[in-house]
């Protein structure tokens, strides 16, 4: 048994099961919708399909960060257990709450200075998030120390591949990630835009695609492309979508195909109210080990 704690928060977006199984507590966000608060607690509280469906009909949403105050309370009974404390953070490209998360460090490691609290911005978001947490698990439950599994974090974040489309450019337009004019005629000229995570953390728009139909087999030659050992893949692949699982099924069956040496069977699970604030719904993610992002 380990004598340390392996932690996130719930952006990383897998199941309240899967974390469970993998001994992996987490931290919540919050977000609003039509101004009424709730924790980002992977669905239980409302369901996606529900969320989704209240942002089509045209709800307003709002996202919120954990704070100091928050991972302080988080952090401390663990600390009082004896145990030390290894937690990734939501990519800082996209959110602020690895600089909570780092004050809250201190804070703790002042009141606990025999305690090891080790802080890591996993550069992720999603269920890419999830998947380094998943790899950083089995590490752990192999009986590496906490500065072996800290280390590694840090020298292959950048490794995990993201790359994501969507085919609805109303909450990119909302969110000013893609102005009116271009949104615009995007929707007029059927684009899906297919994006991916960069060095820093942050989304960027990589290529326009005409179709959806076409963006998703635009999708899995990225990931030939990008991933270790090119189509001969034996890792693992994770999907997130926002209420749009036909689309994601559809991903997951091109990409066993193409891939046959796949670590399993691709997984699929819902991009949470978090980063479904952001992206609404129509948005399909892939998540894999490979080149580091340039």
């Amino acid at each position: 048994m380990a004598d340390y704690i392996l932690s996130c928060c719930s952006t990383a977006d897998l199941t309240k099961e899967v974390f469970e199984q993998r001994n992996i507590p987490y931290i919540c966000f919050h977000y609003e919708l039509d101004g009424k608060s709730y924790l980002d607690d992977l669905g239980e509280t409302m369901p996606f399909d529900k969320f989704y469906q209240a942002m089509e009909n045209g709800a307003d949403t709002k996202t919120s960060q954990v704070n100091v105050d928050e991972f302080c309370d988080y952090f401390e009974p663990f600390l009082k257990e004896g145990k030390d404390i290894l937690h990734l953070t939501l990519s800082s490209g996209i959110s602020g709450v690895y600089n909570s998360a780092c004050v809250a460090q201190v804070m703790m490691q002042e009141k606990y200075p025999e305690r090891k609290i080790y802080i890591v911005d996993s550069l992720s978001a999603s269920s890419g998030y999830g998947l380094l947490m998943d790899k950083l698990a089995d590490m752990r439950d192999e009986g590496k120390s906490i500065d072996e599994v800290y280390q590694w974090a840090l020298d292959h974040r950048k490794n995990l591949q993201h790359w994501f489309f969507t085919s609805d450019l109303t909450y990119l337009i909302r969110g000013g990630r893609v102005s009116k004019a271009a949104g615009l005629i995007g929707g007029m000229m059927n684009i899906c835009p297919l994006m991916t995570v960069d060095p820093q953390g942050k989304l960027v728009a990589r290529q326009k695609v005409r179709t959806k139909k076409k963006v998703i087999r635009a999708i899995v030659d990225k990931m030939e492309e990008n991933a270790e050992g090119g189509a001969d893949y034996s890792g693992k692949c994770f999907i997130s979508n926002s209420a749009c699982m036909e689309d994601a099924m559809e991903v997951a069956k091109l990409i066993e195909e193409r891939f046959p040496k796949l670590k399993g069977k691709v997984e699929i699970f819902s991009i949470g109210t978090t980063i479904g604030s952001h992206t609404g719904p129509g948005t399909v993610a892939v998540f894999f080990w490979g080149s580091e992002r340039n």
